[in-house]
């Protein structure tokens, strides 16, 4: 069983910058591969970053790639994602999850998802 918390959303003008955490409880954090999604209202899920097991390999959606950082500290059991450049259409409810593989929870294949925190960004 793999708990998730997310914090660190909030309201942001656009052109600016959040940092979002991921706190898990899991005995095996260091083994898990790891994401972020978002969900606007009225949309579907959509996949935002992914981060292998031990750091080393990360996965970016096209909308993000270049503003969006996805990291982890295995020893904290958290995970992050720094968000630059922020645009009014990032406003979401973001997401951790946790997924069998890098490629396959970057097609939305997940085991566990977290309740999400709210990034709403102003024009």
């Amino acid at each position: 069983q793999v708990q998730l918390v997310e914090s660190g959303g909030g309201l942001v003008q656009a052109g600016g910058s959040l940092r979002l955490s991921c706190a898990a409880s899991a005995r095996s954090f260091s083994s898990l591969i790891m994401g972020w999604f978002r969900q606007a209202p009225g949309k579907g899920r959509e996949f935002v970053a992914a981060i292998s097991s031990g750091g080393g390999a990360t996965l970016y959606s096209d909308s993000v790639k270049g503003r969006f950082t996805i990291s982890r500290d295995n020893a904290k059991n958290t995970m992050y994602l720094q968000m630059n450049s922020l645009k009014p259409e990032d406003t979401a409810a973001y997401h951790c999850a946790t997924g069998p593989t890098l490629p396959q929870i970057g097609r939305g294949n997940i085991n566990y998802w977290g309740q999400g925190t709210q990034v709403t960004v102003s024009s």
